[in-house]
């Protein structure tokens, strides 16, 4: 979410001083959401349910049509 955050804020520079690495020395091992993020929806270890795509796909149409939208 964090890194889906910065991309969609189209930051110009992140600054960080400890690494993935330093993370998981002390537990904060994200591999595995990489590791998860890689595999297919239907493999991954915590069900991901797809609902309401039709009315999901409504709101997109809305936001295709609107003069205001910002182009990602």
């Amino acid at each position: 979410m964090c890194m889906g955050a910065i991309y969609w804020a189209r930051l110009g520079k992140v600054y960080f001083a400890n690494t993935r690495e330093d993370a998981a020395r002390i537990g904060f091992d994200d591999s595995f959401i990489y590791d998860q993020l890689a595999l297919p929806v239907e493999s991954r270890k915590i069900p991901m349910i797809q609902i309401m795509r039709e009315q999901a796909l409504a709101a997109f149409r809305e936001w295709e049509k609107s003069p205001k939208k910002i182009q990602y």
